[in-house]
């Protein structure tokens, strides 16, 4: 089942929806340009462990990258 916004929460706002899992696993510069196609802005692309603030922006899709592969997505 797609993920969306958490378990069993729809996608919140006005949001593109999306299987934000579909993202893990692929290299960062195409995970960045279908995240863009679909919809997504601002995309955001952090390594692993990166320290971030927290504070939630609409519209916006973040990825942990490792070895220039993404391993977590999440919106906001």
């Amino acid at each position: 089942m797609p993920r969306t916004g958490g378990p069993g929460k729809p996608f919140p706002g006005d949001v593109p929806r999306d299987d934000l899992d579909s993202y893990v696993g692929l290299p960062r510069e195409e995970a960045e340009r279908q995240a863009r196609a679909r919809g997504w802005d601002p995309v955001r692309s952090l390594p692993r462990d990166a320290v971030v603030t927290m504070e939630y922006l609409a519209g916006r899709l973040n990825f942990t990258v490792d070895g220039d592969r993404v391993v977590r997505c999440w919106m906001g």
